[in-house]
């Protein structure tokens, strides 16, 4: 499986973005797919996550202002991000996999490149 994110891009604070990962391979309806994020000079924090029969997982980061959905007809996988924070720069990257543990980066198998989400105050 091959992943792309896009739709990063800069924002202001209190905007919306929407990002994309987009899968190749017929099996993506079976993985779950797990949104986390990188600041510079901070590890590597998860997101969300969606399971393979849509069941979600947020991170704190997430909550109340962040949603996922998937269409399987496109291999794709949406983060919503509305009321952005100037703490939600950092680049955004999807995963796939089979976790146990949703959270857990190194339970992902595959990893998209990335995509640099910019909040400015």
């Amino acid at each position: 499986v091959q992943l792309q994110a896009s739709g990063g891009g800069l924002v202001q604070a209190g905007g919306s973005l929407r990002l994309s990962c987009e899968a190749s391979g017929r099996t993506f309806s079976s993985y779950t797919v797990g949104w986390f994020r990188q600041a510079p000079g901070k590890e590597r924090e998860f997101v969300l996550a969606i399971s393979s029969t849509d069941g979600t997982w947020y991170g704190d980061s997430a909550k109340g202002r962040f949603t996922i959905a998937r269409d399987n007809a496109k291999n794709t996988v949406y983060l919503q991000m509305n009321r952005l924070k100037p703490d939600d720069t950092a680049v955004y990257y999807c995963a796939a996999g089979a976790p146990s543990m949703m959270a857990a980066a190194l339970e992902y198998d595959y990893w998209g490149q990335g995509t640099l989400v910019t909040v400015s105050s």
